[in-house]
């Protein structure tokens, strides 16, 4: 073998060997780094788990959710709806008005969209596990089945439901919807409830409007009672 032929073997030596070294190199450095991330969602995951306000989403929506309602086309159906979070249930309550006599399906739809006429973009029940349709203290149900809420003669229905399986964090964004007809409670996939007469999307709620102080009034009526008992003839 030559001088320049020795000399290029021994090159091409160090190079592959150089080459090598770069990419043991190279995976320490991959080793190295994925050690540090997962070492750092491990971490992640114990402060999470040891946080007792981790998944206290309440305190999200401290005052609940508020839902205005408003009729479909050709309807004049209206109310207001109030959700509040309770320990293991959400209390639905308010009023709806300007109902035919009776029982109207009361749900949960998925999307809080009110622009179509008809109430169709809230989309269908709200209902996140994927159960069949059922009434609301059914073993089985959407977490939007609400049930039925009952209008009297003056075409007006008190709400005041305890809905267990929901938050309010879950309603928030979504939409009541209220159905011309009776909810079976068992028909797929919506209980056979009828035409949607009345839509609202549920937002969150504010404070709500302060409370006027009663303590100027109250002295202002005994101050003009002692005046009258003062001018009042003996």
């Amino acid at each position: 073998m030559t001088l320049h032929q020795q000399l290029g073997w021994r090159a091409a030596n160090l190079i592959y060997r150089l080459n090598d070294l770069r990419k043991a190199s190279l995976m320490r450095g991959v080793a190295l780094f994925c050690l540090m991330l997962g070492s750092a969602a491990a971490m992640l995951v114990s402060v999470q788990a040891d946080d007792p306000k981790e998944g206290a989403h309440e305190d999200l929506v401290p005052n609940g959710a508020v839902c205005r309602i408003r009729g479909t086309k050709g309807n004049k159906t209206f109310g207001q709806i109030r959700f509040i979070q309770k320990n293991g249930f959400v209390h639905v309550t308010g009023q709806v008005r300007n109902l035919t006599e009776g029982e109207h399906g009361f749900h949960v739809h998925e999307f809080g969209d009110a622009r179509a006429a008809d109430g169709s973009s809230s989309g269908g029940h709200f209902n996140p596990d994927g159960h069949e349709h059922g009434g609301p203290d059914s073993d089985e149900h959407h977490a939007g089945d609400l049930g039925n809420i009952t209008a009297n003669a003056d075409g007006i229905a008190k709400v005041d439901i305890k809905a267990k399986g929901l938050t309010v964090i879950s309603v928030v964004g979504r939409a009541i919807v209220v159905h011309g007809g009776t909810d079976d409670l068992k028909s797929q996939p919506s209980g056979a409830a009828g035409p949607r007469i009345g839509v609202g999307v549920i937002g969150i709620a504010g404070p709500g409007p302060a409370k006027k102080d009663a303590k100027p009034k109250a002295k202002a009526k005994a101050k003009a009672k002692l005046k009258a008992a003062a001018v009042k003839p003996s």
